[in-house]
């Protein structure tokens, strides 16, 4: 069990990939894949200037699991290569006056095309449904972001477009699993 009572969350596993609560050796590839323009498209304000950017993010990221005993994983492939795929988790943060955890997701641009986003992204909406029942989960995804909005739908988020909101680099459509007034 974890400290908060929780599973041991600090690992999640699927047929093929590995999700690790991130380390100091991930900040290289922080900063690799919050550098590289395919991988911040949609979301030009997540682009990273340098290492010392990415070292704060990893620390804000770090500071979220010793609060919260969850927060964003660093995704591998079973077999051990020296470069993590990317990033997906969960941060809480408000929409619409709620307390609710983001699911996010961000790859390497090489790692694109093969499921890899939804393996992983479906790996921690399962967690969350799992071990924070009360919390509603959404999605923040760009009406353009045609990958994300599936990999969204994919991992079992519902569109819900009465919770779009305008996001910091353009509108947000929401997608949502156990919004509390969500009726079908």
């Amino acid at each position: 069990m974890g400290h908060g009572g929780l599973v041991d969350n600090e690992e999640l596993r699927t047929a093929r990939l590995s999700l690790r609560r991130p380390t100091r050796a991930d900040i290289d590839a922080i900063y690799r894949i919050h550098s590289d323009p395919r991988a911040y498209t949609y979301n030009p304000a997540d682009a990273l200037a340098n290492r010392a950017e990415a070292e704060e993010l990893y620390q804000r990221w770090n500071e979220h699991w010793n609060q919260h005993d969850f927060g964003y994983w660093t995704v591998h492939r079973h077999v051990q290569t020296s470069q993590p795929l990317g990033f997906c988790g969960l941060k809480l943060m408000t929409l619409h006056g709620r307390t609710v955890v983001n699911l996010f997701y961000r790859l390497d641009p090489s790692a694109w095309g093969n499921g890899v986003a939804t393996d992983a992204a479906t790996a921690v909406v399962n967690w969350a449904t799992a071990q924070l029942p009360d919390q509603p989960i959404i999605a923040r995804v760009r009406p353009g972001n045609t990958a994300s909005l599936k990999v969204a739908a994919r991992a079992g988020l519902s569109r819900a477009p009465h919770l779009d909101t305008a996001g910091e680099d353009g509108p947000d459509w929401i997608f949502t699993s156990n919004w509390p007034d969500a009726g079908d």
